[in-house]
């Protein structure tokens, strides 16, 4: 996953999956936060719009 990510030009630090029962209000709480401080240290995203490459 983590060269496709980096293929299409986007950080693998931006993408997290976490296995969180509907139970667990507490450890949502605590990924939602880590997680927003992960992306927060991360240079801004840039636009990833693809274009025609240029023909010379």
């Amino acid at each position: 996953m983590k060269n496709l990510l980096e293929h299409t030009g986007i950080a693998p630090g931006r993408l997290h999956f976490s296995w969180i029962s509907s139970a667990e209000s507490t450890k949502f709480v605590d990924v939602v936060k880590k997680i927003t401080e992960e992306v927060k240290a991360l240079e801004p995203a840039l636009n990833y719009a693809k274009t025609e490459p240029k023909v010379n």
